[in-house]
């Protein structure tokens, strides 16, 4: 990979929970190095129904490719699912007890895993199963009864090394090479400027990320340019917020408001409100 990647792995999803009582816990894991270009981290997800208002747990678009495995799931077949790329937030209020675990993928690399393209899975979760074929199932099966998180990813890296072995699919290289630069930058890249620094036509460009990811270069970069300064926001006080976004691009507080909402469901105010 190259050294233009200069982004942080993507934040924990955004929680919202009405009760600190709630009985829920949301962790990531750093993957092993030779996976670091491929997987932003590992995550796992537990909640346990109490009597207590059930919280809300949004997600957020950040460019990535989730395998999912459902511990709770009636059959192994069905506990390991593909998710695409999200354009726009996503909440749900939890009313019944989770226990997930994941693997989060880069979007430009994933494909030497699912071999298929990421655009395939927008439309909706694709089971594992129709992914990897019947030999997974194995591994749902060990991953559902799999004692902790750290057995769950001795499982994981081993199939996923065993996976990239066989594999004969290469990711894009055009969107791969997009996407470093579109890292590099923090979001804050045209296609006109990607098209100069990879020597190719904005019409090229355009046509490749929507073929293989489902989204054009714009829609990725302003992705990665929410994760970035939402990343900032995060770590500044409220009165910095218009520097914050003038400093990404947002140079009127109607258009970062509107953006804001559009990615996060929220305006800044309510999502950082005391």
């Amino acid at each position: 990979m190259s050294a233009l990647r200069n982004f942080m792995p993507v934040q924990a999803p955004a929680i919202e929970i009405q009760s600190p009582a709630s009985d829920y816990a949301y962790t990531e894991y750093k993957p092993c190095q030779p996976l670091m270009p491929y997987v932003a981290c590992y995550w796992s997800l537990e909640y346990r129904v109490t009597s207590i208002q059930a919280p809300l747990h949004r997600i957020l678009p950040d460019g990535c490719v989730d395998i999912i495995f459902n511990l709770k799931a009636r059959t192994a077949s069905a506990s390991g699912f593909v998710t695409g790329l999200m354009s726009r937030y996503e909440a749900a209020i939890l009313t019944q007890e989770q226990s997930l675990f994941g693997i989060r993928f880069f979007a430009e690399t994933v494909r030497p895993f699912i071999q298929f393209p990421a655009s395939e899975f927008r439309e909706g979760p694709v089971l594992l199963e129709e992914a990897w074929g019947a030999q997974v199932n194995q591994l749902n099966e060990e991953m559902v009864t799999a004692l902790d998180s750290a057995r769950r990813i001795e499982l994981i890296e081993t199939f996923l090394f065993n996976v990239l072995s066989r594999s004969n699919v290469c990711s894009e290289p055009l969107v791969e090479q997009g996407m470093q630069h579109v890292y590099a930058s923090k979001g804050r890249i045209t296609v006109h400027a990607l098209a100069e620094k990879l020597n190719y036509s904005e019409r090229n460009i355009r046509r490749t990320f929507q073929k293989e990811l489902g989204m054009k270069p714009k829609e990725m970069s302003d992705i990665i340019r929410f994760q970035n300064l939402l990343q900032e926001m995060r770590r500044s006080k409220p009165h910095r917020f218009p520097d914050i976004a003038a400093q990404y691009g947002f140079y009127d507080q109607p258009h970062f408001i509107n953006s804001f909402k559009r990615l996060y469901g929220m305006s800044p105010k309510q999502a950082f409100q005391p």
